[in-house]
């Protein structure tokens, strides 16, 4: 076991324990001596400050305005009002919350002491709160979940300008503060190379990785077995950039011109697109046959999952995606369950064998390859297998998290 002479203070523009990541990192440094606290956002109905499994919580009040996806068929000059209020308001709120950030690691600074800040992003802007700590001999770790002009690029379909430049400066002033970075992916850690000419000893992939409650066999929800039907999963976040509304389509195709209606498609997550994809699933009629259900416990998500029969990633090509690493994947896997994902060059090192890929952004190919998978059994208890035999040997949170207390080993025999 590591010494308990580390502690820890995280930041997290999210609620927390739902971001699983964050999550997975506390629990892991915690049981390994370190004392973690963690400053987050608050959700309605979670305390202000409480401790839970030895991790000292503080949660700020959520503050977030104006919608920030434009909807479907706008014009040019709605698409920009709608970039410009969101800018407005990613500043506001991201101002808000380092602001807020600051004052509440004075006060654990002043009344208990830490060594290391560890920043979530986005936003980028955290280092901010490292900077005068850092001044007084602190550590800072920048945990880099997305690279933020991309994620710009591919929510609002823009092109690079001014946000970009700006988000690209944020980004770069964060890698350079901090005294290692992590990533999330190979593709992550060669970006940070390249834009902030990191030493290859001061970055650290830690993938995403489902933990061992993942790993554990759960009921099947038993609504949904009764159902006698091909259940159709889906789980994570529901904005822009995430692709939910092309799976939509594709079902849509699935539905109506490949005339299949023996399936039933649970769609769980919240996310900025959330009353939009209800409103599309309402337009293409797929009311009867889909449920967007928000929020849901975590005894909800696990036994529908348990009860799927195919699990969906739709996420498309995009500056971002192509890139990047979802969580989602690998807990389709630990569940032993078949995918259907687009083909980019991060899920196809994830999943393996454990999907069928069809070419980006191919919608009514989506839906095909759906639909033949459902007429194949066998493909799909072996597919399961496999990617749970995958996530068992090599990418489960026990596994892959190993890199974070390296990384937090050669950070403290630095001191």
């Amino acid at each position: 076991m590591i010494r308990s002479a580390g502690k820890i203070l995280m930041l997290v523009e999210n609620y927390f324990p739902q971001d699983t990541r964050v999550k997975n990192e506390a629990s892991l440094l915690t049981d390994a001596g370190y004392q973690v606290t963690v400053i987050a956002l608050r959700r309605k109905g979670q305390a202000g400050r409480e401790t839970l499994n030895r991790i000292e919580v503080y949660r700020l009040p959520t503050l977030e305005l104006f919608k920030k996806t434009p909807s479907a068929n706008v014009n040019r000059l709605n698409l920009l009002f709608v970039k410009l209020k969101a800018f407005l308001g990613y500043v506001v709120e991201y101002c808000y919350f380092t602001a807020a950030c600051l004052i509440v690691s004075t006060y654990i600074f002043v009344s208990r002491g830490f060594d290391v800040i560890h920043a979530h992003n986005p936003p980028d802007t955290l280092f901010l709160v490292a900077l005068p700590f850092k001044l007084l001999g602190k550590k800072f770790v920048f945990d880099q979940h997305d690279l933020c002009p991309e994620l710009y690029r591919s929510r609002y379909c823009a092109a690079e300008g001014f946000y970009t430049r700006i988000l690209r400066m944020f980004e770069w002033c964060s890698l350079k503060l901090a005294d290692i970075t992590i990533a999330t992916n190979e593709s992550y850690k060669q970006i940070q190379f390249k834009r902030a000419n990191k030493n290859p000893r001061d970055v650290f992939v830690v993938r995403n990785g489902p933990n061992q409650m993942r790993m554990t066999p759960v009921a099947p929800s038993a609504r949904l077995k009764e159902m006698n039907k091909f259940i159709l999963c889906y789980i994570g976040s529901l904005n822009p950039q995430d692709g939910v509304d092309y799976l939509l389509r594709s079902l849509r195709h699935l539905l109506h011109d490949l005339k299949c209606s023996d399936f039933h498609c649970v769609i769980m997550g919240t996310g900025d697109s959330l009353q939009d994809l209800r409103d599309l699933a309402e337009k293409l009629q797929l009311n009867g046959c889909i449920e967007l259900l928000g929020f849901v416990s975590d005894e909800d998500l696990q036994a529908n999952l348990a009860a799927a029969d195919i699990c969906v990633d739709p996420d498309p090509s995009s500056p971002l995606n192509d890139v990047s690493t979802w969580i989602k994947v690998m807990e389709y896997m630990a569940y032993a369950k078949p995918i259907v994902a687009f083909d980019l060059k991060e899920t196809r090192f994830s999943a393996g064998d454990a999907a069928v890929y069809v070419r980006p952004n191919k919608e009514a190919e989506f839906a095909e390859a759906i639909a033949q998978l459902m007429a194949q059994p066998e493909l799909r208890k072996q597919m399961g297998a496999y990617g749970r035999r995958r996530v068992e040997h090599e990418l489960q949170w026990n596994t892959v998290g190993k890199n974070l207390l390296t990384a937090y080993e050669t950070l403290l025999a630095e001191k």
